[in-house]
């Protein structure tokens, strides 16, 4: 995963962060689900990765 990648995931998150605080403090349900939202998928993006380069570095684990 590249670093551009890797940040934008970040800012996705942050940003997820950023609107479940706005939801929680302005009593917007619908804000706090969609900050809930844009964490998880940042969260997902990031542990999963390209799956072309898990299957590379578990090639060159066994090498």
């Amino acid at each position: 995963m590249s670093f551009t990648e890797k940040a934008k995931n970040k800012a996705q998150q942050l940003t997820g962060v950023a609107k479940e605080r706005i939801g929680d403090v302005t009593d917007n349900e619908r804000m706090r689900g969609e900050g809930a939202t844009d964490q998880s998928t940042a969260r997902a993006r990031q542990t999963g990765g390209d799956p072309r380069d898990a299957a590379r570095r578990a090639r060159d684990t066994f090498r």
